[in-house]
């Protein structure tokens, strides 16, 4: 059974939004070499709607020595929204919450194939997959930086949802990893 995995940037005050505006100065070799096995290793992408059309726009021009935009643009992928209707990133399904609930979507996804579908940013998405009991992993990618305002990772209000730290590492350019599952 496939796995979702969710891996996002986030900074010490819980913003998600905009992390090519901080994140970049937290970037080092060994924390680039860790994302590109995580997305050679999945075999589907999962997103919403709004991180779908930022990676549409700019993964499909993309190429790099690594093999990062090859696989990127390679894979399936799954974006879930109610107006999107025509995706134009190659390989894309759109699953649609007009349509029935998207955790069910999910569900059947994870049921049918072996690889893990990765999840980047889409926090909209990500906290109803979580509420959803769809999660199976999250991998926050913790900068040490205060950015003050924007879109959190869990708005005010959030309702109470225990996971298990399973892993840490701290990488050299100061961003730390923190693995967590959900607890079932």
């Amino acid at each position: 059974m496939r796995r979702v995995i969710v891996s996002t940037f986030v900074t010490l005050d819980g913003v998600v939004e905009a992390p090519e505006t901080w994140s970049f100065d937290f970037h080092d070799e060994q924390n680039m070499k860790d994302a590109l096995a995580l997305v050679l290793d999945a075999e589907a992408l999962l997103l919403g709607r709004t991180t779908y059309e930022s990676f549409a726009e700019a993964w499909p021009s993309r190429t790099d020595p690594m093999g990062f935009a090859d696989k990127m643009n390679a894979m399936p992928k799954y974006v879930a929204s109610t107006t999107l209707r025509e995706p134009t990133w190659a390989g894309t399904e759109v699953l649609d919450g007009s349509h029935g609930d998207v955790a069910d979507q999910v569900a059947a996804l994870k049921a049918d194939g072996d690889g893990d579908l990765l999840m980047y940013g889409s926090a909209t998405l990500m906290r109803h997959l979580l509420a959803a009991g769809q999660i199976d992993e999250i991998r926050l990618l913790l900068n040490p930086v205060v950015v003050g305002s924007g879109r959190t990772l869990f708005p005010e209000g959030q309702a109470r949802t225990t996971l298990d730290l399973v892993e840490t590492h701290q990488y050299p350019g100061g961003m730390a990893r923190l693995t967590l599952r959900a607890r079932r």
